[in-house]
């Protein structure tokens, strides 16, 4: 089946009306997309006149049901990390082709040209499970620097200090961006990366007790001796990101949208300001469900998110949802 090009050049594209995109995907995917369908059926929610009325899948339904149009093959298969005994989430992906344009130019808007960086990435236990969605991004944005130096460094500190050092050399950005433990492994070391980017992806993958943000980016900026810490905030069920820099909050591009229910009523919305359920939208999940019912808590500032924690129910996951 070929692709919606009509639909794809809107997601991408710099004059489409959010709302307006959204409702058009929300009727392509209750069409193509058996589960949301059904889903959507379920809590009569199948003619959204307004962004407000659109349904919004939990985020579990990845676990335990195919959340993909069935009228396409899938070109990529994402799996969650795993750390927990519930199975892992699994992302039919369409095209890799959307996927890589939509995280290299979210990257570019927000971290640079990687063509000017040494990415160097530790990320240990996704490269052991397989089928990471942040391994395949990392992997990309490697490549895409175009330099040798930059790699996947796996439990050899020396040989980060290596490349850290001969880029700076080479007046190259450098761009190191791990795991929370295992960069915490290495804050512990007392190493100067001071004129690195660090870029923490969460998750302590049972590796280390659970800690505030605040606490996890203080240890870091002490033991790395850097000023702030960036942090990226994606899941294996979005095909889109987001980054904090230096107050903490997340930024999205103009086709990624954060919503806030009410965890009391999760068809209502909150106003800024106010903690609540965090509902996202993510116009690259064209070919699998683009309004997504998170696990998450969050509140909009300054028309940014800023993230609270779980839901004391949820898993535990590596995705940067550390209980503040």
């Amino acid at each position: 089946m070929q692709r919606n090009l009509h639909l794809e050049g809107k997601i991408f594209g710099e004059t489409a009306e959010f709302e307006e995109l959204a409702i058009e995907l929300f009727h392509f995917q209750f069409k193509h997309c058996e589960i949301y369908r059904l889903f959507a059926e379920k809590i009569g929610r199948t003619k959204p006149y307004k962004l407000s009325e659109i349904p919004f899948l939990p985020i579990s339904f990845f676990k335990t049901h195919h959340v993909s149009c069935s009228i396409y093959n899938e070109d990529l298969l994402f799996l969650s990390s795993g750390t927990t005994q519930t199975g892992r989430s699994r992302h039919p992906v369409f095209s890799s082709e959307i996927y890589e344009r939509s995280f290299e130019n979210i990257y570019r808007q927000f971290i640079g040209p990687p063509e000017e960086q040494v990415i160097l990435a530790l990320l240990p236990n996704y490269m052991e499970q397989g089928n990471s969605s942040l391994v395949y991004m990392v992997d990309f944005l490697i490549k895409k620097s175009d330099c040798l130096l930059s790699s996947f460094v796996l439990n050899n500190t020396e040989e980060l200090v290596q490349k850290y050092h001969a880029a700076l050399k080479l007046e190259k950005k450098v761009v190191i961006i791990g795991v929370s433990y295992a960069l915490l492994d290495l804050a512990e070391l007392g190493l100067d990366f001071s004129k690195a980017l660090i870029i923490e992806t969460g998750g302590m993958k049972g590796r280390r007790k659970e800690m505030t943000k605040e606490e996890l980016h203080s240890e870091i900026m002490t033991g790395l001796k850097v000023d702030f810490v960036c942090s990226e905030f994606g899941m294996t069920e979005l095909l889109s990101q987001s980054y904090s820099m230096k107050d903490g909050l997340f930024e999205m591009p103009n086709w990624m949208k954060i919503l806030i229910r009410d965890i009391n009523d999760p068809l209502s919305y909150l106003e800024n300001g106010k903690t609540g359920g965090i509902n996202v939208i993510d116009f690259a999940n064209i070919y699998s469900c683009s309004f997504i019912s998170t696990q998450d808590l969050g509140k909009i500032e300054n028309k940014k998110l800023k993230i609270m924690g779980r839901f004391d129910n949820a898993d535990i996951r590596g995705c940067n949802l550390l209980v503040q």
